[in-house]
């Protein structure tokens, strides 16, 4: 029986899916190296349909994160396998369209090429396209960085790596700096070590968003499967390695994270630091002993290692990759903690409470001390009035705590709301980037004027952004940088440890004083992970079932509102319609909220949970923050209950 036979026979039973079929029919027709066709041959022989399923059921697509998936399969062939490299890694990534793989990579590489190219011309720019790639550690990175930028060379376009792994804000920066047209990021931030991705940026320094991302994907679809093989050798002649010199103008903005470096070097604060044996202490490290600080490196969790082997993942919001960390600091006196994931996007932190205990503290808990240190300062220094100003804002996403809202208004700021991903957040930046040049006019560069200038011309013409951050540990201090970025982070939750230092408190007393001042905030999250083809089609219920049959009720707490983004037209603070995108926001009877959205990055369901209250005085804090707790971790069981039922359908 020949192979078409097969799939076909597989697809009568009911073992294949038609979509499957058909790209497992395209990859064999396109003349793909031999031993990529010979690990098609021996799954269709093995009868793998379940793992044929999740190889080929979809073709990769931009998300909130770039395309992302799988390097190496569930079930490995020998043909992959072939040579093993370091680690037993197999010689080939896998083969599939639903794989990150040589032949997904060199269709998102030329469809991005062809679509920078387009946008270009369309500007009656004759240049030539010019892109900037970085990677983390994980397995294939090198290769599929150099194999991207081979391709893009061959295409007649400038190509720029580094020589070795680099965080991924490094890249947004290094996109303005070299004034390149795009960008990419090997990397699948804190994914399982099977996993890695190519994130798209564009000549904003940010991640691509619509109608770019919608474009680029256009283009790759319409790339041949046949047309690739030509580009599936790697060379390199006439590709461009960065030199120190971009490792030296990318620390430079690091640096201006910190506000007050004076008070960083008297306080002389010691700190642990691992960067989970990713990209982070490439510039971490440097980034705060020159600001003054005394770094404790966590020395088996240094090496760059794709496997993460002293963590069950490398995310750094889970109190187990922390651990050795936390561990290191108790030996050693210490009373912070911080960590970065592979790419060195995101930070998570410990810090020691008033018990002496550390207590790992949440994404939300951080960005919010980090915004009221901020604007503090911003006003102390005269950058922004201290009445506050509506010409200048800070900005996170829906489903980012409403502290950090309470902050912001209380400081008398904007307070701009994004869809999840920092990509906008980047595209706000931007907005108001833009907004200014065209206020300066043509030969004014927003880039070279100084950023104290900037500032001042932001609030007279545009708007001033002063801080950025999402609930999944990203954060943002300016505008040199469009894409969250862990180095900065570091370095601005040293300094505001410092200071609360100085006042003789720890972090958690400070954020009491945060309740205290603001109300109490409470959040919590569910994922429901659903892996593969099956696993989609799950999460897909939820979300139209969602749509078709709205939740009325969770228990006895009646659902008094519901936001459908996919469907109803929502403006942010600037007046400006939000982007339409499968995300709802539930808001609940007794004023408790929750969002639900598919994850753009991973095979699950998230959904956010958020709830407050006030708080009249400190003695009643601890009966407030008990009572919330308790509700929410009620309200959480129903949510989570629910939607495990609308995913079996």
């Amino acid at each position: 029986m020949t192979n078409s036979d097969s799939l076909k026979s597989a697809v009568e039973a009911g073992k294949l899916m038609p979509a499957a079929s058909a790209n497992i029919s395209a990859y064999l027709a396109a003349k793909l190296p031999a031993w990529a066709e010979a690990s098609i041959a021996e799954l269709i022989e093995g009868g793998a349909w379940s793992e044929l399923n999740d190889r080929f059921y979809r073709e990769l697509e931009f998300g909130t994160g770039g395309i992302r998936g799988r390097t190496i399969a569930t079930v490995s062939t020998k043909a992959e396998t072939g040579t093993p490299g370091s680690y037993g890694v197999p010689e080939h990534a896998a083969v599939g369209s639903n794989m990150l793989n040589d032949f997904t990579l060199a269709r998102a590489v030329i469809g991005l090429f062809h679509y920078t190219k387009g946008y270009l011309e369309g500007l009656g720019d004759a240049a030539r396209p010019r892109l900037v790639i970085a990677h983390d550690v994980r397995f294939f990175s090198r290769h599929f960085c150099e194999l991207a930028a081979s391709i893009w060379a061959r295409l007649g376009g400038e190509a720029f790596i580094f020589d070795g792994p680099r965080p991924t804000p490094q890249l947004s920066f290094s996109v303005r700096n070299l004034k390149a047209h795009a960008g990419a990021v090997i990397t699948a931030s804190h994914n399982p070590p099977h996993d890695n991705g190519f994130k798209a940026y564009f000549v904003d320094g940010g991640q691509v968003i619509p109608p770019h991302d919608k474009g680029i994907v256009a283009k790759v679809g319409a790339v041949p499967l046949g047309s690739i093989s030509a580009y599936l050798q790697k060379d390199l002649s006439k590709v461009t390695t960065l030199d120190r010199a971009a490792d030296d103008a990318y620390l430079a903005v690091a640096s201006t994270a910190a506000i007050d470096g004076a008070m960083l070097r008297k306080t002389a604060l010691s700190v642990v630091y691992t960067n989970i044996h990713g990209t982070g202490a490439v510039h971490t490290v440097p980034l705060l002993i020159h600001a003054g600080c005394k770094v404790i490196e966590v020395t088996q969790q240094l090496a760059p290692d794709p496997r993460f082997p002293t963590v069950k993942s490398p995310n750094p919001e889970n109190a187990e990759a922390l651990s050795m960390a936390v561990k290191v600091a108790d030996q050693r006196g210490c009373n912070v903690v911080m960590a970065t994931d592979p790419d060195c996007d995101r930070m998570g932190v410990a810090v020691r409470g008033p018990s002496g205990k550390m207590e790992l503290l949440t994404g939300n808990q951080i960005g919010s001390v980090i915004a009221e240190y901020r604007l503090l300062k911003y006003k102390e220094l005269g950058w922004i009035p201290r009445e506050g100003s509506k010409s200048a804002c800070i900005i996170k996403t829906f489903v980012t705590t409403e502290l950090q809202a309470a902050i912001g208004r209380g400081h008398g700021v904007k307070v701009i709301d994004t869809l999840t991903g920092f990509k906008w957040i980047a595209a706000k930046i931007n907005v108001y980037e833009q907004r200014l040049r065209r206020a300066m006019g043509p030969l004014w560069d927003y880039d070279s004027t100084p950023f104290l200038e900037r500032t001042r011309l932001l609030q007279q013409h545009s708007t001033f952004y002063v801080f950025g951050t999402e609930e999944s540990y990203g954060y943002l201090p300016n505008d040199y940088v469009r894409d969250k970025d862990g180095n900065a982070a570091c370095l601005m939750f040293t300094e505001v440890c410092a200071w609360i230092a100085g006042q003789g408190i720890t972090v958690p007393e400070y954020l009491d004083r945060l309740y205290l001042k603001y109300g109490f905030y409470l959040e919590d999250t569910i994922n429901i992970y659903y892996e593969g083809a099956s696993g989609n089609a799950k999460i897909k219920r939820i979300l139209d079932t969602y749509r078709s049959s709205r939740p009325e009720a969770f228990g006895d707490v009646k659902v008094t509102a519901f936001q459908d983004f996919g469907r109803e037209r929502i403006l942010d603070a600037d007046g400006e319609e939000i982007p339409k995108q499968d995300l709802y926001v539930v808001t609940l009877g007794n004023g408790y909220r929750f969002a639900a959205r598919g994850s753009g990055t991973e095979p699950k369901m998230k959904f956010y949970l958020f709830a407050s209250d006030k708080v009249g005085a400190a003695s009643e804090l601890p009966a407030v923050k008990t009572r919330v707790r308790e509700e929410l971790g009620r309200l959480k069981k129903l949510i989570e209950a629910d939607a495990r039922t609308r995913a079996e359908g």
